[in-house]
């Protein structure tokens, strides 16, 4: 018996985020579904994964990459099913991604030539972002269709509890991950009905991806809203001189929840990660505020922490 091919592919999940959302670059494919940015590893031409990864981002979008991060291996049997994302593999080839999170605070316009695009993360998983409360798909569409396919089962039901903070459960941020998989597992994402080859979902829960893409975006979440806890990452996602509510807003819209003005501000003051620059920046309808900078000297002395996410009140 002739054992299968081995490929390794690159993925990138490149992430800017403003006030308002998290973006995460996607290209596309022939089909028009929204893909990561992703190559084949070369051993003859690439020195390091990471520089091939640099190259294929480079290739596909038209961006450099800044700061990055192995995320993870992706190396399910099939995970590649229906669409090999190798161009050219053989058919009966096993591909096995590396992923990366690359962070950058520029998300400017794709150049003409590449077909790709900024895209917000919430349109791939709406569940996920609590801003402005519990999003109602939890309650109305989510929770019935797990409690169905979890009848029976108090294993399921826990887990479906426990992910999506049902029955007074707490709903954890950083389990973006163990959320899409359960949605994957009681068929209600398009991506089970397109890798089984079923019909496609009526009413599909969110925008679906290429091969096990949105697999591995939501484990770019889950390990960036972690890592902003103890890890001073969101400063990659900002400009050199950023206003403090700037800030906050895009710890926000990564976290995917309100945060506490006064208390994320009292305790950022004592990380001594940001220092005041003595410009300032006019306020629309408001009072001008000072421009901040992250002292990325810190970084060079000392394991710097992250940033405190105090959840704001609700009645």
């Amino acid at each position: 018996m002739t054992d299968a091919p081995l490929l390794i592919g690159l993925s990138a999940v490149m992430v800017a985020a403003d006030a308002e959302t998290p973006h995460v670059l996607c290209t596309r494919r022939d089909t028009g579904i929204a893909a990561l940015p992703f190559g084949a590893f070369d051993p003859t031409q690439h020195r390091t994964f990471e520089l091939a990864l640099r190259g294929w981002v480079r290739e596909q979008t038209g961006f450099e990459i800044g700061y990055v991060e192995q995320l993870y291996t992706f190396g399910d049997k099939d995970r590649e099913t229906p669409e090999a994302t190798v161009a050219d593999a053989p058919t009966d080839a096993r591909v096995i991604s590396v992923g990366y999170l690359a962070l950058t605070p520029d998300r400017s316009d794709v150049e003409a030539g590449f077909d790709a695009q900024w895209r917000s993360w919430f349109d791939f998983f709406p569940w996920e972002d609590h801003r402005e409360g519990r999003p109602s798909v939890i309650d109305e569409m989510i929770a019935p269709q797990l409690t169905t396919w979890a009848a029976g089962s108090e294993t399921r039901l826990d887990r479906a509890r426990l992910a999506f903070g049902l029955d007074g459960n707490e709903w954890v941020e950083e389990r973006a991950l163990e959320r899409y998989e359960l949605l994957y597992e009681a068929g209600l994402v398009e991506e089970c009905a397109r890798d089984a080859g079923l019909p496609s979902s009526t009413v599909p829960l969110g925008r679906p991806m290429a091969s096990d893409h949105r697999r591995i975006l939501a484990t770019a979440i889950g390990r960036l809203r972690g890592k902003i806890k103890y890890r001073p990452v969101v400063f990659e996602l900002m400009p050199q001189r950023f206003t403090l509510s700037a800030l906050q807003h895009v710890t926000e819209a990564v976290l995917g929840r309100a945060l506490h003005k006064q208390n994320f501000r009292r305790a950022l003051e004592r990380t001594g990660l940001v220092e005041g620059t003595g410009q300032m920046q006019a306020q629309t309808g408001g009072r001008p505020a000072e421009l901040h900078r992250f002292k990325r000297e810190l970084l060079r002395r000392t394991a710097a922490g992250g940033v405190s996410t105090p959840s704001q009140r609700r009645d």
